[in-house]
């Protein structure tokens, strides 16, 4: 007999966690350089388009059939009966597609701990592997009723069964492939690569937050009797412990790096929902809160310890993440269950379970996937050459220009031919010099010389621009051109951080004004300049002045003077 709030229940879960690929897509995304973004939007999309079909062939019997304690059955297109192992009033396919979206979620974390290197062919195959058998075994042993289900071993929502997973395999990956070009210096240390778009790496992670009261609280598969108030309960500790790793974080990075870290904050409140996914069913709001401390001081000391001591490049903290919380998390469980824990008296034996459960699982995938992508790397290759990854894996690996394509200044095709128009320049056909505006020559001011012609050019910060713009205005400087530049003066800049890594700011975004003056004086223009940018500060800018030969206005063929003139 059918439940249909219990269906309803296990089908929104499902959906949510689909919604994660959204969360992991944007967040690596982010995290990530901008000529390598098109290539992480592709990855995600396969693991959970690869991981589909594959999962439905074999992985779900593998993980969920009636075959032993090490390994389900062979069971293509699941077919077999289930009947055993289905939740209660849950129809097999709303269950299968509820699981299938835990696989894909496996998979795809290993995609920002090697991305920015790796082949996209080789990935391929690495998530058809991941989805095809080192997700489904290990997890028969902890949800299909395996060994350490038989242990006693605890893992609600999925802490070690997908999150280490994916962690232990990011970093299996991550150490094979070796750093990005330029992550190292000659000398070991390490040097830091900034991600191209914080913002959307924040989206990332709100959307990943949402989703997750899918992954845990629909984990009930049941809104019936004693479920009800058990999922009420899981969205709490889901919701604590990530809020509390993020203030923990914020105040440990503002303490050790002297400045709030923004990348690692948002990287503690993954670490947080990882941590919780185990136990989010046993603990108390406390213990949830408890735990969050620990994971936002954890992912940062682990993020630096893979980064400077271990040298294995993640970009966007996948191991830290979801390798080490997904284990710290499903240990701590042991501690901190109100039924069984150590910390509320059910003694050491639960805990042991955990921290067994735990080693087990990494040591299997490790070595396995470690065969994977040794096999992998010996035949179609990992990693990318290195002209193709300075090029950025958009353009080698996908014929890309740009997955930002409307943000270039002139797009080109492969022969370097311009494709497009800007959209002013669309609605303005050529003519004839005959039906050009009428322009009434101008007669210089003064026949006894010919006017100076001065370039002007001024580099300044950024929020200087409107204030400079209005004071040249009001002394009557029209034709202005400015561009956004990144520079240093003396000072090389200053040292910021990223991510934990000292990084050497020695360039820093600067405008620049260049005007070309006549009529107002050169003097006039300078001390305006000067007045409007002065602070006393380091970085208010420079000023540079030259002569110019000549001006062309190219549509009325004006020279000189006339040319800076406006004829109306």
């Amino acid at each position: 007999m059918y439940s249909s709030v219990n269906t309803i229940w296990v089908l929104l879960g499902a959906a949510l966690v689909f919604f994660m690929q959204a969360g992991f897509a944007m967040c690596e995304t982010g995290f990530t350089r901008a000529k390598n973004s098109g290539n992480i939007l592709m990855k995600n999309l396969m693991d959970f388009s690869i991981g589909t079909p594959v999962f439905w062939l074999v992985g779900f019997g593998l993980m969920f059939g009636a075959g032993n304690s090490i390994i389900g059955k062979l069971d293509p297109m699941v077919r077999g009966d289930y009947s055993s192992i289905l939740p209660d009033g849950v129809p097999l396919f709303a269950f299968l597609i509820f699981q299938t979206v835990f696989c894909a979620t496996a998979a795809t974390i290993v995609s920002g701990s090697m991305a920015e290197r790796t082949k996209f062919s080789a990935y391929c195959l690495y998530s058809l592997c991941i989805s095809l058998f080192i997700y489904p075994i290990s997890g028969h042993w902890i949800w299909g009723g395996g060994w350490l289900a038989e242990m006693g071993f605890h893992d609600f929502a999925g802490s070690t069964c997908v999150h280490m997973v994916g962690g232990v395999c990011a970093l299996v990956g991550a150490s094979i492939l070796g750093p990005r070009i330029g992550k190292y210096g000659k000398d070991g240390k390490v040097r830091a690569i900034p991600g191209h778009n914080l913002p959307l790496a924040a989206l990332g992670v709100f959307i990943l937050w949402f989703a997750w009261f899918g992954f845990n609280g629909c984990s009930t598969v049941s809104m019936e009797g004693d479920a009800i108030a058990s999922a009420a309960s899981v969205f709490v500790t889901t919701n604590m412990c990530p809020a509390v790793a993020c203030i923990t974080c914020m105040i440990f990075t503002w303490i050790r790096y002297g400045k709030p870290d923004v990348s690692m904050t948002y990287n503690a409140a993954l670490a947080g929902l990882v941590g919780i996914t185990a136990g989010c069913d046993l603990v108390s709001p406390l213990g949830a809160a408890i735990m969050g401390l620990i994971f936002g001081i954890v992912v940062v000391l682990s993020v630096e310890f893979f980064d400077k001591v271990v040298k294995v490049d993640d970009p966007v903290g996948a191991v830290s993440v979801h390798g080490v919380c997904g284990a710290l998390g499903t240990i701590m469980t042991g501690l901190f269950a109100l039924d069984g824990g150590l910390f509320y008296g059910g003694g050491a034996h639960f805990l042991l379970v955990q921290v067994i459960g735990v080693v087990s699982v990494a040591v299997y995938v490790a070595i396995v996937v470690f065969i994977v992508f040794t096999v992998i790397n010996k035949t179609v290759g990992l990693r990318v050459s290195e002209e193709e990854e300075l090029a950025g894996m958009d353009a080698s690996e996908h014929n890309l220009s740009a997955s930002y394509a409307d943000f270039l200044p002139m797009p080109v095709n492969k022969n370097g031919v311009a494709q497009v128009m800007a959209a002013d320049e669309v609605s303005k056909a050529a003519v004839s010099v005959s039906e050009a505006i009428p322009v009434t020559k101008r007669v210089s001011e003064t026949d006894a010389a010919v006017p100076k012609l001065t370039k002007v050019v001024v580099i300044t910060k950024p929020s200087r621009l409107d204030k400079l713009k209005n004071a040249l205005e009001e002394i009557g400087i029209a034709g202005i051109t400015v561009t956004n530049v990144l520079g240093c003066g003396v000072e090389k800049g200053r040292t910021e951080f990223y991510r934990g890594v000292e990084m050497d700011m020695t360039l820093r975004p600067k405008i620049k004004l260049e005007m070309v003056v006549s009529r107002v004086p050169v003097e006039t223009v300078v001390e305006t300049c000067r007045k409007t940018l002065y602070t006393g500060h380091i970085g208010d800018g420079k000023i540079f002045v030259s002569d110019i030969e000549d001006v062309i206005k190219v549509r009325t063929g004006a020279t000189g003077y006339d040319a800076l003139q406006d004829e109306d």
